[in-house]
């Protein structure tokens, strides 16, 4: 009897505090604050239904799929460094595909659109929609797979 009441009274202190950080929306936690008809004004339609609708582009239509130089992939929105291309690897799922984001790139959040829980990844400065990370990526590496949306992002080639 004294494990389950301990047992109880462990669960509601764990599921009772919440302190101001789970309280603060998700969009508070980025530094670029924009309002929804700001954001529309800057983005094109396509950016914007990615970047700030957490929509999907359609597979193979990106033209960030086929790019191999060295450079930078930034956010379309904000151009925060997200990814290098030498950590760009060819998933075969039409996104492009990371195994690692730059060090404070990237921002995690999860997603339940489909009826699971995904792990959804957005921009760490101004809070858009990248895509999603999943554990499928190469092993050799990381064993992530960073599915990005090419219409979230623009590359900026190496000097």
């Amino acid at each position: 009897m004294k494990k389950l009441s301990l047992l109880i009274l462990c669960s509601v202190f764990l599921f009772s505090c919440n302190g101001n950080a789970q309280k603060k929306k998700k969009s508070e936690q980025f530094e670029i604050q924009k309002t929804d008809a700001e954001w529309k004004a800057e983005l094109s339609d396509e950016e914007y239904y990615i970047l700030r609708k957490a929509g999907t582009e359609k597979p193979f239509s990106s033209p960030l799929n086929s790019i191999k130089e060295p450079g930078t992939f930034v956010c379309a929105a904000c151009e925060n460094k997200l990814y290098k291309t030498k950590h760009k690897f060819k998933s075969g799922t039409g996104w492009p595909s990371f195994d690692r984001p730059i060090e404070g790139g990237v921002f995690y959040s999860t997603d339940n659109k489909l009826g699971y829980t995904r792990n959804e990844v957005l921009c760490a400065k101004c809070g858009g929609h990248l895509g999603h990370v999943f554990d499928d990526g190469p092993p050799e590496t990381t064993g992530k797979r960073y599915c990005m949306n090419g219409d979230a992002m623009k590359f900026i080639p190496e000097k």
